[in-house]
């Protein structure tokens, strides 16, 4: 009898919603009566000290203060963040952290006198540049001066004076009572707030400034958070997770792909949106008709029919199913499968076989190509159509700083290579606005079926309006596998044959490895989606990428179950293959929509 095979854990994490507005928003957000994501700062900044590497250095210092003492940090290039908390008390805490060079009290001067500490760091080397987080009491002054580091005040403070050249400005506070003047000095203001402020005003020389007050005008002087911030080209952003800030933050018209997802409803991505480009979307949004209604999740009761909030509802995984060789296990039906959610047994209703089609987009980005590469680009889009599976759906959709819909969804691998032949290139890259278009428009169409998104692209994005934490959200909510097979652009030759005894332009050398942001989030998107991430270092590579790929996708089972968590929660789900060393491999859960 066949032994138990391995347990896998797939954990649909929960949602997390941020909503960011920018001035001009067309509906303004109620100002909030705290701070809603200071304990989510709190423990970024924390596990930021934490997970420093091995290398790193660190001093720590403490200053016995009043109840309310006056702060005073410089610091040139170093991040800065001071926070403050109501445990904290009568006491400055210093905690100095280097990747590189050791740090002891000579690189951080801490002179107190009566209720002033003044915090200096002396200027390092970027690789030795040291970090400072300094934990205060609640309604501490605070004045930070800084060039090119990063700044964050979180936490109940009486007031923050923080002057920066090209750092960024980082506020998280209290909004109950908050009276704020933030001035850029040398650029047009880039900003990002949960709360919409009021319009930008232009002074004299140049200089741009943002004022105004928020929350109870009438709460009294003591309780006032108030906000000084002067920088000449820096970003400001008040309660807005520094993470979920876009590539580009200018104010410009509404691609493609951005009207799509404003179209789509989906709120984080559509807010994504808002913030950068508040009157475009404003504009846009006026012009569209009330959102559909979504499709139901629980089938509908019989009229007079009483139904328990926990009846079953159908919920659907992709799972793969491999041998300790990696080969895949076929020929496995429902009775092999055990499915247990948040640790309970569930029924298995439905196993799709691995010979069934899958609905495939390929995703080509042809930003910043010549004319001479897109032999190249053309070429491995046919080499992946002539290597998929042919009962498998393909649509191709190129994108540069705009998406391209090249061909929807055929099995004609002839038209789609002929349709290759109409893709523009050159531009930027909006990789993220093109995932965030596929999957608020196709996939969400196909939402429950076997869909699975290859990206050819060198993994570097400078132009979308939406930042990557949501695109991972969306793919989290989509069931979709992705296959990221990230490429170095410098390796994509300048004809549809590489000449290898030409020497390389040194110039290009640069570009013949993908950037540490590239690797991270193609492993992430991948992880994230159950699929799985290929960086290809030569071209010979991408072959075997695709042929993998087919591999995966034939090794895939959609497996759809019973299931008692209601349609927003999260179900916790691991599965027992029953196959002696079964290695299995999940996508997150979705629920299927029933008539």
């Amino acid at each position: 009898m066949p032994g138990p095979g391995r347990l896998t854990v797939a954990c649909c994490s929960g949602k997390i919603r941020s909503v960011m507005h920018h001035l001009d928003s067309p509906a303004p957000i109620p100002v909030r009566t705290r701070c809603h994501n200071r304990n989510f700062i709190l423990l970024a900044l924390m596990l930021v000290c934490i997970a420093a590497p091995a290398s790193a250095q660190s001093y720590h210092h403490e200053v016995e203060t009043g109840d309310k003492p006056s702060v005073s940090v410089k610091s040139r290039n170093g991040r800065v963040s001071v926070i403050a908390t109501d445990d904290q008390l009568k006491k400055v805490s210093i905690e100095a952290s280097s990747a590189g060079a050791l740090v002891d009290q000579t690189d951080v001067v801490t002179v107190t006198k009566g209720g002033d500490v003044n915090i200096t760091v002396r200027d390092r080397r970027e690789k030795d540049r040291i970090d400072l987080v300094v934990r205060v009491p609640a309604r501490t002054k605070v004045k930070i001066e800084s060039e090119a580091g990063a700044v964050d005040v979180v936490g109940n403070l009486e007031s923050a004076e923080v002057s920066t050249n090209t750092g960024t400005i980082h506020a998280d506070v209290p909004l109950d009572s908050v009276k704020y003047n933030f001035m850029w000095s040398a650029s047009r203001p880039r900003f990002l707030s949960d709360v919409e402020l009021p319009k930008v005003k232009e002074k004299a020389a140049g200089i741009f400034t943002i004022s105004g007050k928020l929350g109870d005008e009438k709460a009294d002087k003591v309780d006032r958070v108030r906000l000084e911030f002067l920088t000449q080209r820096g970003v400001v952003l008040l309660n807005v997770d520094p993470a979920m800030v876009p590539s580009d933050l200018r104010e410009r018209p509404l691609t493609e792909a951005a009207k799509a997802i404003v179209r789509s409803g989906d709120s984080q991505l559509t807010d994504a949106i808002r913030k950068v480009s508040p009157k475009m979307f404003g504009d846009y949004a006026n012009t569209l008709p009330p959102p559909e209604k979504q499709p139901e999740l629980v089938k509908r009761s019989a009229p007079g029919q009483f139904v328990s909030v926990l009846s079953p509802q159908l919920m659907r995984f992709n799972a793969s199913v491999t041998d300790r060789n990696g080969r895949a296990i076929g020929g496995m039906k429902a009775p092999d499968f055990t499915v247990y959610e948040n640790g309970v047994e569930r029924e298995v209703k439905q196993v799709t076989p691995t010979n069934e089609p899958f609905n495939l987009i390929l995703l080509l980005d042809v930003s910043g190509s010549v004319e001479e590469r897109m032999d190249f680009i053309r070429k491995a889009a046919r080499d992946f159509l002539n290597t998929a599976s042919p009962q498998d759906r393909i649509a191709i959709i190129s994108f540069r700083d705009d998406i391209q819909v090249i061909s929807d969804f055929t099995t004609d691998r002839s038209l789609l290579s002929r349709k290759l032949e109409d893709i523009d290139a050159g531009g930027a890259t909006a990789l993220y606005d093109a995932l965030g278009y596929v999957l608020a428009d196709p996939v969400k169409r196909l939402r429950g079926e076997r869909t699975a998104i290859v990206i050819l692209s060198d993994g570097d994005d400078n132009r979308s309006f939406v930042p990557f934490p949501a695109i991972l959200e969306a793919l989290v909510e989509s069931g979709a596998l992705v296959y990221p097979l990230y490429i170095p652009s410098g390796l994509i030759p300048e004809g549809s044959v590489p000449k290898p005894e030409v020497t390389i332009d040194p110039l290009r050398t640069r570009y013949l490895t993908l950037t540490t942001r590239a690797e991270e989030q193609g492993q992430k998107l991948a992880q994230a989606s159950g699929g799985v991430y290929y960086p290809v270092h030569r071209l010979e590579d991408l072959q075997r990428a695709y042929d993998d790929v087919v591999v995966q996708l034939r090794t895939a089972y959609t497996i759809t179950y019973a299931s008692n968590v209601r349609s927003s929660g999260n179900p916790r789900v691991r599965v027992r293959a029953n196959r002696d060393g079964a290695s299995v491999r999940l996508s997150p859960v979705v629920g299927v929509a029933t008539p």
